[in-house]
């Protein structure tokens, strides 16, 4: 039987990777990494702890950029773990000038309850920054 466990990578459709890629290295602190693809094409990823994100310029054709079947931005919610707390999540933001749309709220996470600060990126995906209120790891 197949069991999944983890995500590797996800892949995000974006307006303008350029500016993408600065509010999330700004932003979340995550590390831009670019590669030629076989195609000559070069692709965009943000890299956070064992995981990536990869952002797909909007433009892209199905044959350069294989992937869902209606790419578009803004349809995207994510959570992010991180061990910062959550009223510091929010100074953070607010430093940043990026709106805090909900939070800090507690919610529930996979691993047990979590407090969760939830911003909008440049193209209007939700993206919800938690941490775990118990022990729970983030490993």
């Amino acid at each position: 039987m197949l069991t999944v466990k983890a995500v590797d990578h996800l892949v995000f459709n974006v307006r303008n990777v350029d500016a993408s890629a600065r509010w999330y290295e700004q932003v979340l602190g995550m590390v831009r990494e670019d590669r030629q693809a076989p195609s000559g094409d070069i692709r965009t990823s943000m890299v956070f702890g064992q995981n990536k994100i990869n952002l797909r310029p909007l433009n892209a054709t199905q044959e350069a950029w294989f992937t869902g079947m209606t790419p578009c931005p803004g349809s995207d919610d994510i959570c992010f773990l991180t061990e910062t707390s959550p009223d510091d999540v929010a100074r953070h933001f607010r430093e940043n000038g990026v709106e805090i749309v909900l939070g800090p709220v507690t919610k529930s996470g996979a691993l047990g309850a979590i407090r969760s600060v939830y911003v909008r990126d440049l193209d209007g995906n939700l993206v919800e920054v938690s941490s775990y209120c118990s022990s729970a790891s983030l490993g």
